[in-house]
């Protein structure tokens, strides 16, 4: 596994490489923020141990940055911070878990384990269609860094049409998915929702297609993954 860890103390940060290393682990050491920041934009990595008290840009704001950006990365945070305010803002801010220091190496390689197992729950539920990212768990979408605003409805035909990404669905299979116990969704309702839905993806190049008398497909993401 590749794993970043962004400690600005020299003997932690030595030592967690080694202990890492040592485990089977390829491993980066960054000793500050902005230099953190610049390897995750850049750079792949399936964890970061991510310290809050580093020097020029803190450990938040790299935290802050990394969860806009389109692909999910994993943060253990490791800090010396024991606030129950801290642990909270960092959890809030898209933080995994939260490892207060001095702590066991036998807790952390077990915390570690548990962090990536629940990132990789996670990142399956998200879908990146360029400018567009859609988190299903969360029922989320955002454009670039901005938050998409969607009715009930139209979000219900958004998540149908994702998790059917390049198959063709019927007018019906969706009126189907966004009925409720409330109301039944009618054709005409389909065909406004998927309307209204084009124009708020247009800005993220993203297309509904329609074949006539069969129904409406959104293309795969760029990996090819449904």
């Amino acid at each position: 596994m590749r794993i970043l860890i962004v400690e600005d103390d020299k003997t932690l940060g030595d030592g967690l490489t080694r202990y890492l290393l040592q485990t089977g682990h390829m491993v980066e050491l960054a000793t500050g923020g902005s230099e953190a920041d610049l390897l995750l934009a850049s750079e792949d990595y399936e964890l970061v141990i991510l310290d809050i008290g580093l020097p020029g840009m803190d450990g938040f704001e790299v935290l802050r940055r990394a969860r806009k950006r389109e692909r999910y990365v994993p943060v253990l945070v490791l800090t010396a911070r024991d606030s129950v305010e801290d642990r909270v803002h960092g959890l809030d801010l898209g933080a995994d878990d939260y490892l207060v220091k001095p702590f066991s190496l036998i807790e952390l390689e077990a915390r570690i384990r548990a962090v990536v197992r629940r990132g990789q729950k996670v990142a399956d539920t998200q879908q990146v269609y360029g400018m567009l990212k859609v988190d299903m768990a969360a029922r989320r979408a955002w454009i670039s860094d901005a938050p998409l605003r969607l009715t009930a409805r139209e979000w219900g035909v958004l998540e149908f049409l994702v998790c059917r990404s390049g198959k063709i669905v019927s007018k019906e299979q969706i009126m189907s998915a966004i009925s409720d116990h409330a109301s039944e969704a009618s054709p005409n309702a389909v065909e406004v929702h998927i309307s209204r839905l084009r124009a708020k993806l247009e800005p993220a190049g993203v297309k509904i297609h329609s074949i006539r008398g069969f129904g409406y497909y959104l293309d795969k993401p760029a990996d090819g993954t449904e």
